[in-house]
């Protein structure tokens, strides 16, 4: 058995690289690419000015203010789909004022919806807009109070905003439809005599970083599709330590992504652009787009620039569709799958599947587990095999330990002969664990990704399977005393059941005759128990779940496999070992 605890030590080793190095080594295989600045027009066309638009450091409010009150201040159009609700600003033509009807703030009754917009001047400011530069033009400003067509913008009313600077005329025609996509059509009218260019660009202020934490596994800040891949590498503080982030593009979009909500400028696909992340005062930055070179604008037309605005939840069959019904390159990635992405959507497809068939999410994630179990029972079958095989061949490893105990090459040479006279693979017992990783790590991202799990409850007491287990210890504290405790300390119901389902996995185990890894087997499922606390109940569900299946799974392996339970001979038992070779020398 002590080979097999290698195995596993072997295994631990590795799954450890593999999830901790792993973004280094695709960094390394994989470089990003290159961030870059615009420079000149190929086709001698009117070069755009370098960081055009709006300021990012001229909406740093005064003072916060009530959202109330500061909404009330401009004049609005009212903003009304089957999933967002709020208004547009026609100072300034910003769509700063969405709420995400669908989804609300918290599991509890009367709970506001998920507040994704914000204007100027509140707390948490975050909004989009539109604007042009170029050569020849007077562009609206910041302050410019647009005249609107309509009162509502709604999938079946579209709404015009229009305003004259100078001799030009600029309009911005607004569309939304029944998700979370809003279409923006900019044009300008060259009303004088002389010929103009012009370029229009969109931007996205952010004050502040959000609520959710930029992690190696999951990313949430600053994203951009360009170059051909979707950018995780930005993040807030990247744009405030070393300035303007800057990348050209053809087919690529940029905005800020949070784990369930996203916001994203989409300019025209087929049109080269430089994509930008500029800091701001205090906390914050600003995700811009424009095109790269300007159009000319003979006297009597028009130019129009379409471009798509995204403020949703990541939905990911709505983000999907977006991708392969609206050409939009590579916005399936906004959700951060990672390298195990071929594993992953499956993985989610069939548990949405089956949530829709059981109508609970938690039921969903058993019958996920136990069909995962049932797909790898056949290497799990393997893997006992080996280690059977292995720990029969234990007696007569250690005779050969032992009798060239001098001779370590001779030694590892006598050892592999008798794998390949016993036909027994050392490694068999290892690689089918290894086999298993990409998919734990795919379930893993899925039921942390997917915002189906968001506040969907299982029975009783765990009303939200995307947050931690609240019957904990630190909400007890909290709830008697005022005070925090920290998260790692969150233990309730489910992390005890996980580890107490480990330790008694462990135990069907047999006992490694190394105290060390004696006494590691011992404390690991402790460990483990105070390391998944604060993770979400869903996780832990699946991870109970799964020990239930391996404790059967054992149980049931072992009678067929008796002999792995069986103990070895004592130290010192003698044992034949497989004769040696007599040597010639000296024969006659």
């Amino acid at each position: 058995m002590k080979e097999d605890q290698k195995n596993f030590l072997l295994f631990a080793v590795i799954a450890g690289l593999l999830l901790f190095a792993w973004p280094a080594i695709t960094s390394w295989l994989f470089p990003t690419p290159p961030a870059t600045t615009v420079t000149k027009a190929a086709d001698g066309a009117p070069k755009v000015v370098p960081n055009p638009g709006a300021d990012p450091t001229a909406d740093t409010p005064q003072a916060i203010r009530d959202r109330n009150s500061v909404l009330r201040e401009t004049p609005r159009i009212a903003i009304e789909t089957p999933t967002v609700r709020g208004s547009l600003n026609l100072k300034g033509a910003r769509i700063d004022d969405l709420v995400l009807v669908k989804h609300k703030e918290t599991i509890a009754k009367g709970s506001d919806p998920i507040r994704l917009l914000s204007p100027s001047g509140t707390r948490d400011a975050y909004f989009a807009g539109f604007g042009w530069t170029g050569q020849g033009i007077n562009a609206p400003g910041p302050d410019t109070v647009w005249t609107a067509s309509g009162s509502k913008l709604t999938p079946t009313t579209p709404v015009t905003l229009t305003a004259t600077s100078g001799t030009q005329r600029f309009a911005i025609e607004l569309s939304v439809d029944d998700g979370y996509m809003f279409t923006v059509r900019q044009k300008v009218a060259n009303l004088g005599q002389k010929a103009i260019a012009a370029a229009g660009y969109g931007y996205l202020y952010r004050y502040g970083a959000g609520k959710d934490i930029d992690t190696w596994t999951i990313h949430a800040g600053p994203v951009a599709s360009y170059g051909g891949a979707v950018d995780y590498g930005v993040n807030y503080d990247t744009v405030k330590d070393e300035g303007t982030q800057r990348f050209d593009a053809k087919g690529g979009w940029i905005g800020y992504t949070d784990i369930y909500w996203l916001t994203a400028l989409v300019p025209d696909q087929g049109r080269p652009v430089s994509l930008s992340f500029r800091p701001g005062a205090g906390t914050a930055t600003q995700a811009q787009f424009e095109p790269t070179t300007a159009r000319q604008i003979a006297p009597g037309q028009v130019m129009t620039q379409t471009t798509r605005f995204f403020a949703g939840a990541k939905d990911i069959n709505l983000l999907d569709d977006y991708e392969e019904k609206g050409g939009i390159h590579h916005f399936g990635k906004a959700i951060d799958w990672g390298w195990f992405e071929v594993f992953e959507k499956p993985i989610f497809h069939y548990l949405h599947w089956l949530f829709r068939m059981v109508g609970n999410f938690g039921l969903a994630i058993i019958l996920l587990t136990v069909t995962v179990r049932l797909l790898l029972f056949p290497i799990a079958q393997k893997q006992f095999a080996s280690m059977a095989a292995m720990r029969a061949l234990q007696p007569k490893m250690k005779a050969l330990q032992d009798r060239y105990k001098d001779d370590k090459p001779r030694q590892q040479q006598e050892i592999m002969k008798l794998y390949k006279d016993e036909k027994v693979n050392p490694l068999a017992g290892c690689l089918p664990t290894l086999l298993q990783i990409p998919i734990l790590y795919a379930l893993y991202k899925v039921l942390m990704l997917s915002i189906e799990m968001r506040h969907q409850p299982l029975v009783l007491w765990v009303k939200d399977l995307s947050a931690p287990d609240p019957a904990n210890l630190v909400n007890l504290v909290h709830y008697l005393t005022g005070i925090q405790l920290p998260m790692f300390l969150a233990l309730g119901v489910f992390p005890i059941l996980l580890g107490v389902s480990m330790w008694a996995q462990f135990k069907l185990n047999p006992a490694p005759t190394d105290e060390v890894q004696k006494q590691m087997f011992a404390i690991m499922p402790w460990i483990l128990m105070f390391v998944m606390a604060p993770f979400a109940a869903g996780l832990q569900l699946y991870w109970i779940t799964s020990n239930l299946l391996t404790i059967a799974q054992q149980k049931f392996l072992y009678m067929r496999h008796p002999a792995l339970k069986e103990p070895l001979p004592a130290s010192g038992t003698v044992i034949d070992a497989p004769p040696t070779p007599k040597s010639g020398k000296g024969k006659k």
